[in-house]
């Protein structure tokens, strides 16, 4: 062998190792979640003994109405606290993008409810939520205002208050850290053409910070179309179906209901949902580098 093809191939060799152990720990528990679905299977059987009804299990989910139900909340839940988020996130970011006074510890509160426990999370706001001895029904009582049942006329917009206080920090962390890796140059450039601190926002670090932005905001759609535990201890998907998310009824439906092909078929379904979102993101971000090289070279020739 020569020594540019052994150069060539030793990297391939140290990482497939590495390689074949996320393939199998990937890619057979996602087979047997794809074979399970196409068979009528309860935790009394091996998947083995399950008999197979074809696509009966996607079938009955497409006509099942509360499945339609979970899959709306999950949307409007997932859209919700990402678009809150990122405004916040961001805004947090660029509002303390300077050097200011004690900025490590306001950097260190602000990502204190991230490091919680997510059942932690749901009993806190589930006491603060609580009709009688709950901080926020105390405060209303303080001021004259009567009391509000957070958790069941207002459950849903409840639990998406929750997952922004906990959630804000992670885009927050991750936008800082673009702003302050943004280059120097082009923001001094900005200034030296006489751009005003919104315009330097809008047509200079926003747009530098895209790529960064597109990612984060995949991370948490994903993560809020999983989200499972806060919502199960505050409300348990109550009142009725208001926040029953698809990642709670595939819990329910493989342990209430002992259902585990329909589970599974369920699960199956929420993977499409998700990577479709995710080609789409990235299909976004090459069209964007795409527009914008095809800007710069436009440029290019006119200075030509």
């Amino acid at each position: 062998m020569s020594l540019a093809r052994a150069n060539r191939t030793t990297p391939y060799l140290f990482i497939a190792p590495a390689a074949v152990i996320m393939g199998i720990a990937l890619l057979y528990p996602l087979l047997y979640m794809v074979w399970g679905s196409f068979r009528d299977w309860d935790p009394t059987q091996t998947i083995g003994e399950a008999e197979f009804v074809g696509v009966r299990n996607y079938v009955s989910l497409l006509n099942d109405p509360n499945f339609h139900e979970s899959l709306s909340v999950t949307l409007i839940f997932a859209f919700s606290v990402v678009t809150i988020e990122m405004v916040l996130g961001v805004g947090l970011a660029l509002l303390l993008d300077r050097k200011l006074r004690g900025m490590s510890v306001l950097r260190t509160l602000f990502i204190l409810p991230m490091m919680i426990a997510p059942v932690v999370v749901g009993l806190m706001w589930r006491y603060m939520y609580h009709p009688t001895i709950g901080t926020f029904n105390r405060m209303l009582e303080g001021v004259g205002i009567e009391g509000v049942d957070w958790l069941g006329q207002y459950a849903l917009l409840s639990v998406i208050i929750a997952d922004i206080w906990q959630w804000t920090p992670f885009i927050f962390i991750l936008s800082l850290a673009a702003l302050q890796s943004l280059p120097r140059s082009a923001l001094e450039a900005a200034r030296i053409d006489g751009a005003t601190a919104w315009q330097q926002i809008l047509y200079v670090k926003l747009p530098l910070m895209m790529p960064v932005l597109i990612v984060t905001a995949l991370l948490r759609l994903i993560d809020a179309f999983k989200v499972l535990e806060v919502i199960l201890v505050m409300t348990e998907g109550g009142p009725g179906l208001s926040t029953e998310i698809l990642a709670l009824r595939i819990s329910r439906t493989a342990t209430e209901f002992r259902e585990l092909g329909v589970a599974a078929a369920m699960s199956n379904m929420l993977l499409i949902l998700l990577l479709a979102l995710t080609i789409g993101m990235f299909a976004f971000t090459r069209w964007r580098e795409a527009r914008a090289a095809r800007i710069r070279a436009m440029i290019e020739q006119e200075d030509g």
